[in-house]
């Protein structure tokens, strides 16, 4: 497929930087944001200063607050926007007849706990949209630092367009048609990065972050294969290879948080204090319900729920996890 004119939905961190790698491209790409009033800001500067500092964005890069305009005639439509705000955003639309739609969101609904792939698909009545993840902070990536992820759909010659589209010497990109497990690696590990932000926050060391990590893995996994999802994905780099970035990146904003809520701060007081979204905070509303639903053990997140939303003590649920009932490694 020859994509030349691509939409970019979402002026954070990771649309931004993805905006300019497709640029770099030849593509004639257009960025979305939501508030006229910064997205005016990045144009006249050319930079993104909340999201993504110090990088420059290229003069070919178009952008615009207004959403219908910025889909209109777009032969590929990457969706960047958060969670949290992913429906109703798209809603304001009718459709979307581009060619390929990416995914690009590390996240659950957190009201009907779908895939955002499913929430897309759901708004605009499509069953093709493809998805992109691993293990990719986007700091890194904006600065050319080699990369790989994986572009994932059900139907594996959507899956390569969206490995064609994205694919240059400084970003791998593999294909998959196992979109269940890569979207689902890259919200669980978001979840797994606060309780190792956690850690961090209590002073432990690389014994504990790396039990989180292996453990970590092991409830992705689980329900990722309860849903559907092939357990082999979750070893590849859109599972452990995206959750070890997360759980070590001084850059990932959800090993952040957990690092703040240790030295007791509560949620709320981090999310007021940035405007970036910390997925893993949203995504443990609907793993801890996907595991009643599905009959798994989620420990690590149920507790890092537990410290979020119900004021546990990180020390009480580092020991809670600690005293658990001797078991079989799984």
């Amino acid at each position: 497929m020859d994509i030349q004119r691509v939409t970019v939905l979402g002026d954070g961190g990771w649309g931004t930087t993805l905006s300019i790698l497709l640029a770099g491209k030849g593509a004639q790409v257009t960025l979305w944001g939501a508030f006229p009033d910064y997205v005016r800001q990045i144009e006249s500067s050319r930079q993104n200063p909340k999201f993504l500092p110090g990088v420059a964005l290229p003069s070919s890069i178009r952008l615009t607050a207004d959403l219908k305009q910025a889909v209109q005639g777009a032969q590929a439509i990457v969706i960047a926007v958060p969670s949290l705000y992913l429906r109703r955003t798209l809603e304001k639309i009718d459709r979307a007849d581009s060619k390929l739609i990416v995914s690009v969101v590390k996240g659950l609904d957190p009201d009907t706990h779908e895939r955002m792939s499913e929430v897309v698909g759901a708004a605009w009545k499509r069953n093709d949209v493809a998805a992109l993840s691993g293990p990719s902070i986007a700091q890194e990536v904006a600065r050319g630092i080699p990369t790989t992820v994986v572009a994932a759909a059900n139907d594996i010659s959507l899956a390569r367009e969206a490995q064609e589209l994205f694919m240059t010497d400084r970003f791998r990109v593999y294909s998959s048609t196992d979109i269940i497990g890569v979207e689902l690696g890259g919200a669980l590990k978001n979840i797994i990065a606060i309780a190792a932000g956690i850690s961090d926050g209590l002073g432990f060391g690389s014994n504990t972050k790396s039990a989180l990590l292996a453990r970590g893995l092991s409830e992705m996994s689980r329900l990722g294969c309860a849903m559907g999802a092939r357990r082999e994905t979750f070893a590849g780099v859109s599972g452990v290879g995206d959750l070890a970035t997360t759980c070590f990146s001084p850059h990932s904003r959800n090993r952040k948080l957990g690092e703040a809520v240790a030295r007791g701060k509560t949620l709320k007081e981090v999310q007021v204090s940035t405007e970036q979204v910390a997925e893993g905070a949203v995504a443990v509303l609907s793993a801890v319900e996907l595991a009643k639903t599905y009959r798994t053990e989620l420990p690590i997140s149920e507790e890092v729920h537990h410290v979020l939303y119900e004021g546990k003590s990180p020390k009480d649920a580092v020991r809670d996890l600690m005293l658990r009932d001797p078991k079989m490694e799984d």
